[in-house]
């Protein structure tokens, strides 16, 4: 399969991204309630910092990525840095396991789709419905010329909602190309848009937005509550 030739030029402003809201807060260690003094609150530091994906993709510790492409010195570059950091080691469908990517989508509600999907197959997998969690929306804004598989039939294979075989796959030459990213119609939510952006540059101003938070109650559908 070919990599695509349509790039578009998107402004996009107010990118929907969700998180854990546990993840939000990075500059709140949560080692500090475990220590009963400094001296082995710093111990507890180097043994979480030896394991810490960010930090040593930030030191260029590294394979999938280099400490020249990650960002300092912004707002939340910490979190834009985990990103691309902390890949699942199956990798999700524009990235393997070695590099992550900046996932959003063009509205809340198609971030939500996504995230309900992918929390939901966990759930399912060990047959209880019963949890709430709060995830905390990050708006971004983008501006860069992007590979585009909107109407691209002939990439239908990147799309399938059960494998991420062939959508790796083209990631991978893609970003070996010097992509900047993938813009795709969202699989979970129909008529949504997603964006997968390759580059930690990229991901322009990004800002705390609103909190959902998500109860399950026995079925599959949650109750998504704003608070």
């Amino acid at each position: 399969m070919l990599p695509p030739h349509k790039l578009t030029q998107l402004r996009q402003n107010d990118t929907c991204r969700l998180i854990p809201s546990r993840f939000a807060d990075v500059e709140d260690s949560v080692l500090a309630p475990l220590a009963e003094d400094d001296a082995i609150l710093r111990d507890l530091f180097d043994l979480d910092n030896a394991t810490n994906e960010r930090l040593r993709g930030e030191s260029g510790l590294l394979p999938g990525i280099g400490m020249d492409e990650l960002v300092f010195g912004v707002p939340n570059f910490r979190i834009i840095n985990a990103a691309y950091t902390y890949a699942r080691p199956e990798g999700s469908r524009f990235n393997d396991g070695e590099r992550g990517a900046w996932y959003c989508a063009f509205a809340a509600e198609t971030a939500l789709a996504e995230v309900i999907f992918h929390k939901t197959v966990e759930y399912h997998e060990i047959g209880r419905f019963d949890d709430s969690v709060s995830y905390q929306c990050l708006l971004a804004d983008f501006s860069a010329g992007f590979h585009d598989l909107r109407d691209a039939d002939t990439y239908r294979a990147c799309l399938d909602p059960n494998s991420y075989i062939a959508s790796q796959a083209l990631a991978n030459r893609l970003l070996d190309g010097g992509s900047m990213g993938i813009i795709y119609p969202s699989v979970r939510h129909p008529g949504g848009t997603n964006l997968a952006c390759f580059r930690p540059a990229l991901v322009g101003n990004v800002r705390k937005a609103q909190t959902y938070r998500l109860t399950w109650t026995g079925t599959p559908q949650p109750a998504v509550q704003i608070t």
